[in-house]
Parts: C-alpha cells; sequence; structure tokens
C-alpha cells in the first residue's frame, strides 16, 4: 500500500492548487485522476478571470497559488473589466489557450518530487475513529492518507444530455465518477443535482468575420501574477475575439424546439447556474427581448475552434444547427463540438467547516464543484485553502480561515458554509461588503504575508512585496510634502484641471483627492511623482482618493469583528439556550456555525437569536471566571 500524507480526488482547478499547495508546504501528495492527460483541463471557456473572478485570481496569486501564473502563460488576451470605473469593481479577464493551459499546468505539477500523480477512480474512502485513512481506487488498490480533499468537479454520477440523448460522463469522452457519491451518501452526506453546459465550438474558417464587431484586448494588459517575471509579456501572440447577436429568427427556432429540449420536458432535475443560463433559459425567461450577445472566442492558437460563449445549449444536434446559422456571421458555420448539458452530484456546503474541513469527517475535505460552485476561479480558490488546510492538519499547525474583511475568498468560503446554495454559486463584486478595500490591485499587498508564513510565497517575493508597501508609504510622504502655491494655478495646465485658482498654497496630497486630478497631472505641474513606479502611483492614488470611504469601512469592520469571530463551543447544546424557537434551534443543530458570525448568515436566523446566544456565552464565560476565582477586565 503507498503512503501519503495529503490526497487530492480529482485533477480539475481546485485540484491542481490543492495538490501543489500541500506539496510546497512539505507533504507527501497523491493527486488522483481518471485521466491524467485532461489534468486541467478547460472543459468550459478557456478565459480566467472576470467580473470578481478577477479578484479570486489575483488573492490566490498573492497567496502563492497557480492559476494567475498559468493564465500569463497561456494568455491569448488581456482586457480589464469595469475600466472607467472605480478601483473597488474593476476586473482582469483572460482568455487563454486552453492547450497550453492544460500543459503547463500539468509540467508544473511535475516539477514537485514529493507531488505523485495516479491514474485511476476513487470509488471509496476509509475512515476510522480519528478520521479519514486511505483512499480505495477501482482497481482495488489502496493508498494511505492522513487528510484527504475531494475535488471532482461535475464527474459525480455526471450525465451528459443532447436533447434526449443521454451518456455517462462529466466531459465530452470522460468517464463518470459513481462510485465516490455512492459512498458519500452512504457516509451521511445529502447530495443534490446541479447542471452546468457548454455551447457549441465552431470551425473558425467556416465563419464570416467581416460584418461582426472585433473585441480587442487592452493596448497595456497587465498580469495577473504579481510575483512572475517574464522575458517577452505578454508570453503569447494576442488576438481578437468578436461579438454577433441573437435575432429573433433565432428565438422562434428555440422556442418552436422547447418540447425537445430535456430543460423543460422534466429530463434534467439538476439546477443550473442562474447567472449563466442556456439560451433556452434565456429566450424563455427574457421573450420580451429580440437579441441576445455572442461572443466568438479563440480556444488555442493551435485550433481553429471557436467558442461560441453566450449560446450554451442541450438542444438536439439539427436544432442547434438550425439557430446556430441564423445568427449574422454564422450562416455557413461547420461545428467541431455541439452543446451539451452535464448534471452531477453536489454536497449542500453547509457541513463544511472555514477551512472546507468535513464537520463529522476528521481529515476529509472538500472544493469546487463538489461544493456547489460554479467556474475555474472559485474552484481554485476552494482548492488552494483546502489544500493549505490539508495540509496545516497533517503538519500539526494553525489552520488558516481568512475572514470576509480580509479576502473575496473568505467572502465566498463563508457564504457556502453558512447559506449554501440553491444553485451553483458564482462569486459577484456584490457579495463582498467591503469590496473598497478588497480590490484585485492591492490582493498581494493584503495577503503575500500570509502565503510567505505557509511557504508558498518565497522570501524574494516577499521581500518585494514589503519595499513595494515602503514605496507607496514613500509616495505618501511625498504628497503630502509637496505644495503648490497660488501661482501655480495661474499655468495653462492648472486651468485644464477645472478646479479654479488658488487662494493659498495647497498639498498635492490634497489637490489629488478631487476626483478631476490625476497623478499624471499632478507631475505635470512640477511634483516629482515620476520618480516612482506606475505601480506604486497607482496605489498611493487610490489610498489618497479613497480614505475617507475605505476609514470608514475600517472603523465599521472594528465594530464587526467583535461579534463575527465569537466563537461557539463545539458540540454546543442549542436545547439548553433559552429564547431561541425550536425552528432556530434545528437549524443550529444541523449546521453546526463555528462562529456568531456565521450563526448570523444563516438562513432563518434573526438577529434576536444571535443576541440570545451571545448574552448566553457571556454569562457561561462569566460563570466559569467565577468557578475559577478569576476577574474579568
Amino acid at each position: 500500500m503507498r503512503s501519503f500524507d495529503v490526497i487530492i480526488i480529482g485533477g480539475g482547478h481546485a485540484g491542481c492548487e490543492a495538490a501543489v499547495a500541500a506539496s510546497k508546504m512539505g507533504c507527501r501528495t497523491a493527486l488522483i485522476s481518471f485521466n491524467i492527460s485532461q489534468i486541467a483541463a478547460m472543459s468550459c471557456n478557456p478565459a480566467i478571470g472576470g467580473l470578481a473572478k478577477g479578484q479570486l485570481v489575483k488573492e490566490i496569486d498573492a497567496l502563492g497559488g497557480v492559476m494567475g501564473i498559468n493564465t500569463d502563460r497561456s494568455a491569448l488576451q488581456y482586457r480589464t473589466l469595469n475600466a472607467s470605473k472605480g478601483p473597488a469593481v474593476r476586473s482582469s479577464r483572460a482568455q487563454c489557450d486552453k492547450a497550453i493551459y492544460a500543459s503547463a499546468m500539468q509540467d508544473y505539477i511535475g516539477r514537485f518530487s514529493g507531488l505523485t500523480v495516479v491514474s485511476g477512480e476513487a470509488i471509496e474512502i476509509i475512515k476510522d475513529t480519528s478520521g479519514v485513512s486511505a483512499v480505495i481506487l477501482a482497481t482495488g488498490e489502496k493508498l494511505s492518507a492522513r487528510a484527504i480533499v475531494i475535488t471532482t468537479g461535475t464527474f459525480l454520477r455526471a450525465v451528459m444530455h443532447t436533447g434526449f440523448d443521454q451518456s455517462e460522463g462529466g466531459r465530452v469522452g470522460e468517464d463518470s465518477a459513481k462510485g465516490l457519491s455512492s459512498w458519500l451518501s452512504a457516509a451521511g452526506f445529502r447530495l443534490r443535482r446541479l447542471k452546468t453546459g457548454t455551447p457549441p465550438r465552431l470551425k473558425k474558417g467556416s465563419i464570416d468575420f467581416s460584418g461582426l464587431v472585433e473585441q480587442p484586448g487592452d493596448e497595456k494588459p497587465v498580469a495577473f501574477s504579481f510575483y512572475s517575471k517574464w522575458e517577452r509579456f505578454p508570453v503569447l501572440p494576442q488576438v481578437p475575439c468578436h461579438i454577433t447577436y441573437t435575432n429573433s429568427q433565432t428565438h422562434e427556432i428555440i422556442a418552436a424546439n422547447f418540447s425537445r429540449s430535456p430543460l423543460y420536458t422534466g429530463v434534467i432535475e439538476g439546477v443550473g447556474p442562474r447567472y449563466c443560463p442556456s439560451i433556452e433559459d434565456k429566450v424563455k425567461r427574457f421573450s420580451e427581448r429580440d437579441r441576445h450577445q455572442v461572443f466568438l472566442e479563440p480556444e488555442s492558437l493551435s485550433s481553429d475552434e471557436i467558442y461560441v460563449n453566450g449560446i450554451s445549449t442541450s438542444l438536439p444536434l439539427d436544432v442547434q444547427e438550425k439557430f446556430v446559422r441564423s445568427i449574422v456571421g454564422l450562416e455557413r458555420a461547420e461545428f467541431a463540438r455541439f452543446g451539451y448539458a452535464v448534471e452531477y452530484d453536489a454536497i449542500d456546503s453547509r457541513v463544511l467547516r472555514a477551512t472546507l474541513e468535513s464537520k463529522d469527517v476528521s481529515g476529509l475535505f472538500f472544493a469546487g464543484q463538489v461544493n456547489g460552485t460554479s467556474g475555474y476561479e472559485e474552484a481554485a480558490a476552494q482548492g488552494l485553502i483546502a489544500g493549505i488546510n490539508a495540509a496545516n492538519k497533517v503538519l500539526g499547525r494553525d489552520e488558516l480561515v481568512l475572514k470576509r474583511d480580509e479576502a473575496y475568498i473568505g467572502v465566498l468560503i463563508d457564504d457556502l458554509i453558512s447559506k449554501g446554495s440553491d444553485e451553483p454559486y458564482r462569486m459577484f463584486t456584490s457579495r463582498a461588503e467591503y469590496r473598497l478595500i478588497l480590490r484585485e490591485d492591492n490582493a498581494d499587498l493584503r495577503l503575500a504575508e500570509m502565503g510567505y508564513g505557509l511557504g508558498l510565497v518565497s522570501g524574494k517575493d516577499f521581500s518585494g512585496v514589503q519595499q513595494l508597501r515602503a514605496n507607496i508609504s514613500g509616495a505618501r510622504e511625498a504628497l503630502k510634502g509637496h505644495f503648490f502655491l497660488p501661482e501655480a494655478s495661474k499655468s495653462p495646465i492648472w486651468g485644464d484641471l477645472g478646479v479654479g485658482p488658488l487662494e493659498d498654497r495647497v498639498s498635492a496630497e490634497v489637490l489629488l483627492r478631487r476626483p478631476e486630478v490625476k497623478w499624471a497631472e499632478l507631475c505635470k505641474l512640477g511634483f516629482s511623482g515620476g520618480a516612482f513606479s506606475e505601480r506604486v502611483s497607482e496605489q498611493a492614488e487610490i489610498e489618497v482618493k479613497y480614505e475617507g470611504y475605505i476609514q470608514r469601512d475600517l472603523d465599521l469592520l472594528g465594530g464587526v469583528r467583535k461579534s463575527e469571530a465569537v466563537k461557539i463551543p463545539q458540540g454546543m447544546d442549542f436545547d439548553s439556550i433559552p429564547g431561541l424557537s425550536n425552528e432556530i434551534r434545528a437549524r443550529l443543530k444541523e449546521f453546526r456555525p463555528e462562529t456568531l458570525g456565521q450563526m448570523g448568515r444563516l438562513q432563518g436566523i434573526t438577529p434576536a437569536a444571535v443576541a440570545n446566544l451571545m448574552i448566553y456565552l457571556r454569562m457561561q464565560e462569566r460563570s466559569s471566571d467565577k468557578q475559577r476565582g478569576g476577574v474579568r477586565v
């Protein structure tokens, strides 16, 4: 029997992050995958990032994860979304070469001597009174481990649908993992069916791009990784995407075939993502709209396949051909692959702790779509945290829990374990209460120290972040120390600012607080800001302009944290707490929140119930102090 410290089941984006993190932290790690040639495969759109998702990827990178580095190795186009809006909602996105992304990740994983890739299917987990102890493969081989992370994506009891045709598998050409679903169910995990889908892929040569809107990338792309230094950036040639639209004819064809859709005939029972609906859903739910946007996105430099973003579908093949060819530019489209839907099992994530460890099975962690999320980025973020905490458990170290005010990753995990999700969960900036603090541009400043402490960020990279922080402080001091006299407002450049003449001297910092004044304009007026790098000046400008708002959030946080972090003892007898309804007691016993903050975010929990429990815990603490003869300050 082969022996490991940590075993990861599943080689998708969550599995890769978990495996690399555990290995880098010094654990003997195994990564089990159905097909090792498909590790890190981009099953759906070969793009990384997007609204709020870009923040997740930046945080993964800041902590020492892999996704950002690998995105930069394979990016075909970079775009900053919401570039014209405030820094709190700006997000990076990159269209990637899916072949290079997967091969680069596989190559990276192969560099770790302590990381073993195992080809096979995990069908059972062995546990004893102390927790997990081994994984059994379909071949009968047993692999021992002290911690196990399940990152099975869409493969648990997976079924693919195209029209009324069904086949087992979580991805075209791959199998379905049925054994592990059976074990989870027998072990007491409540499974539910979810659905995801993918659109057709078309052959590039069959598309008429002449009448379509070209969508180029950013003129000055910004890398996802804070730490990587590339000899040439971007690493790959940059290519454009294109935009077209569905039309009334498209919608008529789809509506006329609802009776052949597995979605609307009860064949598919799983719940799909509300914010990434199929084209059937769009036509049904938004019947008043006469068109929907369609993005034509290249999948690889080595392939002529075009990903048709916006028309995910499970309609029959003949219907797909008909409605796709009704779209401008796609009249003669040839299909490289048809769209399909996938139904799969996921757990109720409310049975997990904030570390992503099961509350009931010690040493068993879950990450990715098996927890009810959608998206590569959400999966990778969970995988990183699960892998870190699995390693921490084996090594006897303190667990890592990111709070809602520390990272988007913290918001994601807290939402999952406290609220759960009736549909595949997707990250949005609106979910983060403190998004002005949790910007993607400052992720390394927020999280690099944690990554360094874990052994995931190198000393050299961490030193670079410390130097960046010092340089930003220096830039702030320079702003405070530079003054503009009334004579400066007579300059023609000053007139262009539109801020009016000065009556008294004013510091560069005060002037920069005005929304119409930019760092570059201060430099033109004589401020020595050119001595600072673009990254430093950007951070200093954001801090100055949003200082009042940031301080407001920080002041609010001070009060929230006092109650947020109050721990609820494990094994708490909720029946003994006065003032709670039977319904609330039942909910607390079912989901066993770890803190008052988590309790308050459970569905059906009232503020009065939180207050009751807080009072009860304080009374218990005072009683314990008296019994010990202690004095509370």
